[in-house]
């Protein structure tokens, strides 16, 4: 029997860059493409475009230096000949193709200077003898220092000694028609000549369905036993009293929706339980979130406990922030606000109401969640725009409201004991020790409820997969008097026209935004463009009171503008992206986004929301210069047809991907590696049935599919 390769530290090094930790996470280092060295063509009869694989004998090699140090050699076989040119390369390619070897190429045919010719092709000496590959060559994710022929020796060795279980049961694949695991490996990373290359690199033939089947499950999988094993972990029951949430309700110069009065029964009823909450709050723009965050957050403080309200930008965190303060003022309850912009005394003073426990509602931006901040008794972590937040600081705020528990013992279906489990606070020297002196008890950590919240609609498929472990809140209508926003595309040659629209709307008692672009992701140029574009627009309005905001202010300053703007005192304000969310004057009904091909589907729809909240008729202009690329055109496009956040945030999906909807490329984790949630829906719904079928009824199978799939994952994107 063969025996497993020996692996050098230094490739062991370049493995764990491509993720693969262990000799069987080789078995899923799978081909991104394969060359067809399985025959050879006639040189006479290749065409430009296509890909071929030739030999012959070397007739001429030479170097020339212009315009560039290139080497030249003149291939030919009995049929024609062709050139095969190298821009980089080495004294041992130099050796290996000298005139009169013989040579086997492989490479991209196209037409040059001289006539055929290939360009950096694979290359390797042979004899009338040396055979052909009888499968294709499969090409794989690769890093500097592990070459190819590397990877391949590997990657059969694995094959070759590890076993290959199938954990699937027979009944279950035979039922779905699937390809079995093991046979499926092997046609990925040998496929025989007759299979069509397309199939493989399209990744529709049927091995590749069973392995992102396999992928999909293991994933729901994952997921599903998260969801169970939260109801063994402990938190606060929040009984909804009705001391402060009665009240707000109360006071409120509004009636809630009946989709409001519904999420937040949903999430009132998860803050009773003994159990930590993990509820995702879905709703469009202006669909009226905040409210109901109010209300739970208020739940939490009926009995007793802080809640930590978090935003990603200052504005945002800073509108919630006296958005609350008016609503809870009446009631007693004084908000904390803590950001990374206080002064060193004031953040001090934050700090201790929170640490001690004098204030039960602390809002802010991240600054909520650094190491020297302490929450005194937390209940409830709310996350706004949760997306936006890199996966670690979710974590971060989470662990805030850790504190120990004694509960009974549990067993777990599938994985490990719960103390065990990586991130626990608890050692398993001290879980032991907890073991000997009360044997009928477990040390658990009780930890806070945690309510997300995102005006970013998440597409039904994207929630299947990736929010199967959380509950889903969505708010899917609008408060009564919101007008729907008419949206215009202009182009920048009528710019003139655009400013006698803003003039008109200024002077008959509206109020406008005037949104600035942003440039290469850079914050200085955007501030520089935010600067020239507010001294422009003074000057070409010289009538109107121009105001100016963007992230770089003081905080101070920002809360000043803004208020400004609200009460009227601005008729036009000047801002960069800032404003995109939380926002509210129900006054201004126009607003402009200059160079709107350069922003995003959810930005430019997020951006659009603050106007429309008033019983005006709105307007949003698109302000675009040609020419457009097809992306930008496309984006447009569907933003100018839609006004429904979730139809956007479908086309967004497959625009952009999941990562970025999700907050998770932050992680700097990959999704999926093979399925694709939007082409590969009939797998995710066999996968998601599938994996109720095996916790209940194979429980082992259960277990090898999370070994196989997960053992090096984290469950970042369950947090």
């Amino acid at each position: 029997m063969t025996s497993p390769a020996k692996i050098s530290p230094a490739t062991l090094a370049n493995l764990a860059k491509l993720g693969i930790h262990h000799r069987a996470d080789l078995l899923l280092h799978l081909p991104i493409r394969y060359e067809d060295e399985t025959h050879l063509a006639p040189i006479a009869a290749v065409e430009p475009g296509e890909t071929a694989q030739v030999q012959g004998v070397i007739t001429h090699a030479g170097i020339t230096h212009r315009p560039r140090r290139t080497l030249i050699c003149r291939l030919q076989d009995a049929s024609g000949e062709l050139y095969l040119r190298f821009l980089n390369f080495y004294p041992s390619q130099t050796k290996l193709l000298a005139v009169d070897n013989q040579i086997r190429a492989v490479g991209e045919v196209r037409m040059g200077y001289y006539g055929l010719e290939m360009v950096h092709p694979k290359c390797r000496a042979v004899n009338d003898e040396t055979p052909l590959q009888t499968s294709l060559t499969p090409v794989y994710p690769a890093t500097a220092g592990l070459s190819q022929t590397a990877l391949r020796k590997l990657i059969a060795n694995a094959l070759e000694v590890l076993p290959t279980p199938d954990y699937l049961p027979e009944e279950i694949c035979n039922n779905l028609n699937l390809l079995g695991f093991s046979e499926s490996l092997n046609v990925l990373h040998n496929p025989m000549p007759d299979i069509a290359a397309s199939s493989l690199e399209e990744r529709t033939h049927p091995a590749w369905r069973r392995i992102k089947f396999d992928e999909l499950l293991a994933q729901q999988l994952s997921m599903r036993v998260h969801h169970r094993e939260r109801s063994n972990r402990v938190a606060p029951a929040l009984k909804q009293t009705g001391r402060y949430t009665a009240a707000l309700l109360k006071n409120l110069p509004f009636k809630l929706t009946g989709a409001q009065q519904k999420v937040f029964s949903e999430i009132s009823r998860d803050l009773a339980k003994p159990h930590p909450m993990q509820r995702l709050l879905l709703g469009d723009v202006g669909s009226g979130k905040t409210i109901v965050a109010a209300l739970a957050a208020l739940q939490a403080i009926e009995n007793g406990y802080q809640v930590a309200f978090m935003a990603p930008t200052e504005i945002l965190a800073e509108q919630h922030y006296l958005k609350l303060g008016d609503w809870l003022a009446p009631l007693g309850v004084t908000p904390v606000w803590l950001s990374g912009s206080l002064k060193k005394k004031d953040k001090r003073v934050a700090s201790d109401k929170i640490a001690s426990g004098e204030t039960l509602l602390a809002i802010g931006t991240h600054a909520l969640f650094q190491q020297q901040i302490s929450f005194h008794k937390l209940g409830l972590a709310i996350v706004d725009e949760q997306h936006k937040f890199g996966v670690q600081q979710r974590l971060a705020l989470h662990a805030k409201g850790k504190t120990e528990k004694s509960v009974r013992p549990i067993n777990l279906v599938v994985g490990h004991p719960p103390e065990l489990v990586e991130g626990n606070e608890f050692t398993a020297q001290r879980v032991r020790q907890a073991h000997h002196e009360r044997p009928d008890e477990q040390f658990k950590s009780a930890e806070p409820h945690q309510l997300m919240m995102s005006a970013t609609p998440i597409p039904r498929t994207l929630a299947m997969s990736y929010y199967a472990d959380l509950d889903v809140s969505v708010i899917d209508e609008l408060p009564p008097g919101r007008t729907p926003v008419i949206t215009k595309l202009v182009s920048e040659a009528r710019r003139d026209e655009v400013f006698e629209r803003v003039r008109a709307a200024c002077m008959t008692g509206q109020q406008a935004y005037w949104v600035c672009p942003l440039i290469d992701e850079s914050e200085v140029l955007q501030l520089q463009n935010a600067l020239e574009t507010h001294q422009m627009l003074t000057g070409t309005f010289p009538e109107l009171r121009v105001g100016l905001v963007h992230g770089k202010m003081d905080s101070s300053e920002k809360v000043r503008v803004m208020a400004a703007f609200k009460t009227g005192e601005l008729q036009l304000l000047v801002a960069t992206t800032v404003i995109e969310v939380g926002v509210d004057v129900p006054n201004a009904s126009l607003m402009v986004i200059d160079h709107a091909e350069r922003m995003g589907l959810a930005q430019l729809h997020q951006l659009r929301g603050r106007v429309g909240r008033g019983a005006a008729q709105s307007l949003c202009i698109l302000l675009y210069q040609k020419p457009l690329s097809e992306l930008a055109r496309t984006r447009l496009k569907v933003i100018f047809e839609n006004t429904d956040g979730f139809a956007i945030a479908q086309q967004d999906l497959q625009l952009r991907g999941p990562g970025e909807l999700l907050g998770a490329r932050q992680s700097g984790m990959a999704m999926l590696r093979f399925a694709n949630i939007e082409t590969d829906e009939d797998l995710l719904n066999m996968a998601r049935d599938v994996a109720d079928q095996l916790l209940r009824d194979y429980p082992e199978a259960a277990r090898g599919y999370l070994h196989r799939w997960m053992a090096n994952k984290h469950d970042y994107l369950h947090v």
